[in-house]
């Protein structure tokens, strides 16, 4: 009896053969073009900007000096400064974005300078608003107690919910436990720029004073009367951004 599958001497004339090889080729094509798609996609992808979507002014700008010869400095890196030298900073926020500025004395002692307390993202920080650290025209002096001061500045899209529980539980923590506590808020920050590290900031630039770039040092500038807003730095960068700048305080 002839197989239904052989005619002709066992020749094979199978009459599903010609779609299966029709839609073997239609299946080839198809993950062909998803793959070519795909390379085009990423190439796309990879050749677009990310997102400005942190944006905002800031500067940390120092002052001292003997009485007549007051001078005024812009920090932007590790630096020195001596005791009665004062510092303030100085935030304004182009898009909504959580800025925190957070310092660690020579004594291991931590001091949230930013925001002014953590309910102040609810109640109080808006787009386009001058904020001074500290308030109004009143500046920072460094102490008795010299040593390594550090400054962490962080803006993150989103909110640092883990480190505001940190800087909460060093608060509330009795005295003899505020140095395990200022260690795990320091341990935090370390935490955090490691798992915001493949984030990039897309331009951290001086804002120009009447045409003219300003430089690092200022002497023009009386420094009793210095306006820090107009010595800010233009930051962009795509979710995040930190800066941890240390002072040798001699």
């Amino acid at each position: 009896m002839t197989s239904p599958c052989q005619e002709n001497g066992g020749t094979t004339n199978h009459p599903m053969k010609g779609i299966k090889v029709k839609l073997t080729r239609t299946v080839l094509r198809s993950v062909l073009l998803n793959v070519f798609l795909g390379a085009v996609a990423f190439v796309v992808a990879q050749d677009t900007p990310p997102a400005e979507n942190v944006q905002y002014k800031w500067a940390f700008v120092a002052r001292g000096g003997e009485a007549g010869m007051r001078q005024v400095g812009v920090v932007t890196k590790d630096t020195s400064m001596a005791t009665g030298d004062e510092f303030k900073l100085f935030v304004n926020c182009a898009k909504p974005a959580y800025v925190y500025v957070v310092h660690k004395s020579s004594r291991n002692e931590v001091t949230l300078l930013f925001p002014y307390d953590l309910g102040m993202f609810e109640k109080d920080f808006k787009l386009d608003k001058n904020y001074y650290i500290p308030k109004g025209r009143e500046w920072f002096k460094l102490d008795k107690n010299t040593g390594t001061e550090t400054f962490y500045i962080l803006a993150s899209s989103e909110r640092l919910t883990d480190l505001e529980k940190n800087l909460q539980s060093f608060f509330n923590a009795p005295a003899e436990k505020k140095s395990d506590a200022a260690a795990l808020v320091v341990n935090e920050i370390k935490d955090i720029k490691k798992r915001f590290r493949t984030f990039s900031t897309l331009a951290e630039r001086p804002i120009s004073i009447a045409g003219n770039v300003r430089g690092e040092k200022t002497k023009a500038i009386d420094p009793d009367r210095v306006d820090i807003a107009t010595l800010a730095t233009d930051v962009s960068a795509n979710n995040f951004f930190t800066k941890t700048i240390t002072i040798d305080h001699k």
